[in-house]
């Protein structure tokens, strides 16, 4: 099959679409009575059984063997620059990996792959990225992929997306299978196009057959299934996929087999079973997560776990392969190329650094475009390291430095953030978190706009003072109770002045500072101030990654206080306060692509005394870079970042509704590109914005992600904008 080719449409089809289209009904007849059997109620029949296997299977464990085979047919120095490629090797263009794996899945949808064998002619452990995931297929799941990105033809509401057909019928008499052909309604990269074969008493899938795109892969995969009344009925025996790489020049052909051996399979009980306590706890899923990382074994320690025999083009392969390493390991490499070899890997991949008895140093690449960012702060870069250091039981310290840009105001971001965990049962540890955080103005300048009216007050007619503001935070966390998250700790900040102190105001304005107003300004102030954060999450699943607990999701809303009170006078601090924050914040999935993101909150400065800064924790600006999922759409796109320091109090809603297929698919016709669609609700209430109000649309593609907002201030229209980020290989 050539994938870059569309599938040829039989006369069959092409028949049948067309009856479609006058209204005629089109059906194949029983080969044994002649009667005609109707694409309809073969489908009905069908769309009745999915959901129940679908869930069907509550465990199973299983040996995966899986063979890919990668052939490149153009590429470029680009390539260099997809995260998670293989390394190719000059002049040569055929590759071969093999894999053993032990697969354990647990229900609702958890799988968990530990590699234990692996041989291949592949530099590293990485292969051509995103095909992995097209192994762990659930066919009668609403989505064929883990990340919900391909709509399944058997999904409940698939005949709004798919047309069927009735292709051909086959089996003896008694014992039909139907072949089901569906075709995408719309050209979009969610769909798929292909066929099933539907056995008939059971409704059961024994074979389906489905071909797309997806991102920058373009894919058919074949998945067969267990035979009628096994147990692995429900489950695939046997993958064979086809895949291509197709990125700026670079075209790479991919051929993979999958094999799997069931070790047991738990079905769900027919009977009604009791009702039970729920477990949070998901160790047992994923305990293969737990083992050590893949061995590798030569060719003939291979040939036992292998469960097919290659074939003469995968032996030649092999032979190439040890041709080359034999000759490579008699030449001597120069120092200088592989140290600019590895400094050119530095410049255009992730890469890592491994230091023996002191840890490991893993950095984002210099040249990487997902790390541009334009919005509502101008345009961005940001670059992250990552150090981390595994102790005995468990222990982890890490470290991550970042550094950023904001190049419309020419500001320099950076931050260093270090964790300690001593306790990981409990997720106990020690957090250091230091930077310079955004320009701030004192609330000086609040205490001088106070009494003015709401309608009256306007930025521009201000010249605002602006200090630099260099934060230092230290904090313990624990997890006492699983979902209860308690953090105690205190944060300090040094802000200076950036010009001489001065207030000055431009025009006519009623309300000016009193005369002992500048007297009180300073150059620098300090706070210190203890603080208490409190984040419950009911229903918290997790799972024990050897001895340290990993918090995995949950089907409720999370809820967090947070508390802080500015002492004067402790070193060297110049004022006090109290800050109140509640915040709430939920996402709900609905099937099928489609999720709710909903969050609210409130804070408020209270019992301050003197000159301080208003500065919440979750009312806040990002200076740097963020991407489509950015704190469930819990932000404001729009807002002048002067009203986040400019107001004691503040209530505020958000609410993001994402789904396909909203608005693009009905306006233009050719969507494939399109992901994702959002919907953008956003309220805010604060002193002289009663309400600030922010509508927006956004798509989501594979390369970026684009959004457009609109805004109003106190029932009027203000302003209309725009966000861009790069998401390429950022999903």
């Amino acid at each position: 099959m050539k994938l870059n080719k569309q599938i040829k449409i039989t006369s069959l089809v092409l028949l049948w679409l067309f009856l479609a289209q006058k209204g005629m009904a089109y059906s194949v007849l029983n080969p044994y009575t002649g009667k005609p059997i109707s694409t309809d109620s073969i489908l009905d029949h069908v769309m009745i059984y999915s959901p129940f296997y679908q869930t069907i299977v509550d465990d199973f464990k299983a040996e995966l063997y899986i063979k890919g085979k990668v052939h490149v047919k153009k590429r470029n120095f680009i390539i260099r620059y997809v995260p998670s490629m293989f390394r190719l090797q000059r002049g040569v263009r055929d590759y071969l990996l093999e894999t053993s794996s032990d697969l354990h899945f647990t229900a609702p949808n958890i799988y968990d792959q530990k590699v234990k064998a692996s041989l291949g002619t592949l530099r590293g452990r990485k292969s051509v990225p995103g095909l992995l995931e097209y192994f762990n297929v659930n066919i009668y799941s609403s989505s064929l992929l883990n990340d919900e990105r391909l709509l399944s033809p058997l999904a409940a509401n698939a005949r709004k997306y798919y047309t069927f057909m009735l292709d051909s019928v086959m089996g003896p008499q008694g014992n039909l299978d139907y072949q089901i052909r569906f075709i995408p309604k719309t050209k979009s990269d969610q769909l798929v196009g292909g066929y099933m074969i539907v056995s008939s008493n059971v409704w059961s899938v024994r074979e389906i057959r489905f071909s797309g795109r997806s991102e920058l892969i373009t894919f058919m995969c074949k998945i067969q299934m267990g035979a009628v009344g096994g147990k692995d009925e429900f489950l695939p025996v046997r993958y064979d996929l086809e895949a291509r790489f197709n990125f700026l020049g670079n075209k790479i052909d991919g051929n993979y087999t999958a094999l799997l051996k069931y070790k047991s399979i738990d079905l769900k009980e027919e009977r009604v079973r009791k009702k039970e306590k729920k477990n949070y706890n998901l160790s047992e899923s994923f305990s293969l997560s737990c083992g050590k990382g893949a061995y590798y074994t030569d060719s003939t320690a291979f040939a036992v776990l292998r469960p097919i025999p290659l074939d003469e083009d995968d032996k030649a392969i092999y032979r190439a392969y040890f041709l080359r390493k034999d000759t490579l390991s008699k030449q001597v490499r120069s120092r200088g190329s592989s140290f600019w070899g590895t400094m050119g890997d530095i410049f255009v991949e992730d890469y890592k650094f491994n230091l023996s008895h002191v840890g490991s140093v893993r950095c984002s690449p210099f040249i990487n475009p997902l790390l541009l960012n334009y919005g509502a702060t101008g345009l961005s870069y940001r670059q992250d390291f990552r150090y981390s250091r595994l102790f005995p039981g468990d222990k982890l310290l890490r470290v991550v430095p970042k550094i950023g840009y904001n190049f419309t105001h020419k500001e320099f971001y950076w931050a260093l953030n270090a964790d300690f965990e001593y306790w990981p049962q409990k997720r106990g540890g020690f957090n250091l978190s230091t930077g310079n955080g955004n320009r701030i103005y004192s609330s000086g300048v609040l205490e001088a706009l106070k009494e003015m009216p709401n309608n009256t007050f306007d930025f521009d007619k201000f010249r605002l003072d602006y200090f630099r503001d260099l934060y230092i935070n230290f904090n313990h966390r624990i997890e006492p109770v699983n979902g209860l998250d308690i953090r105690l700790g205190v944060s300090s900040h040094k802000r200076t002045a950036i010009n001489s102190v001065k207030f000055e105001y431009i025009g006519n304005i009623t309300s000016i500072p009193p005369p002992d107003f500048l007297t009180k300004l300073k150059k620098t102030y300090i706070s210190v101030a203890p603080h208490v954060r409190l984040e419950f999450t009911p229903g918290q699943y997790y799972y024990m990654n050897s001895k340290r607990k990993i918090n995995f999701r949950s089907d409720y809303p999370t809820f967090s206080f947070d508390y802080e009170r500015g002492l004067k006078g402790v070193f060297n601090s110049t004022g006090q306060y109290e800050r109140l924050e509640v915040d709430v914040q939920h996402k709900i999935r609905l099937g099928l692509m489609r999720n709710i993101y909903y969050r609210l909150g409130a804070g408020a400065f209270t019992n301050q005394e003197e000159l301080y800064f208003v500065d919440f924790a979750n009312f806040s600006r990002n200076n740097l870079p963020v991407g489509w999922n950015d704190e469930i759409g819990g932000v404001f796109q729009l807002l002048d970042g002067r009203w986040y320091n400019s107001s004691r109090k503040y209530v505020r809603g958000h609410l993001t509704y994402e789904a396909p297929f909203l608005l693009i698919p009905h306006l233009i016709k050719y969507t494939r590109y399109v992901q994702n669609e959002r919907l953008y609700l956003s309220v805010l209430s604060v002193p002289h914005l009663q309400p600030y109000l922010e509508l927006g649309y956004g798509i989501g593609t594979h390369v970026f992600d684009v959004g457009v907002f609109v805004a109003s201030e106190n029932w009027k229209f203000n302003q209309i904008g725009c966000k861009f980020t790069f998401e390429l290989f950022n999903r």
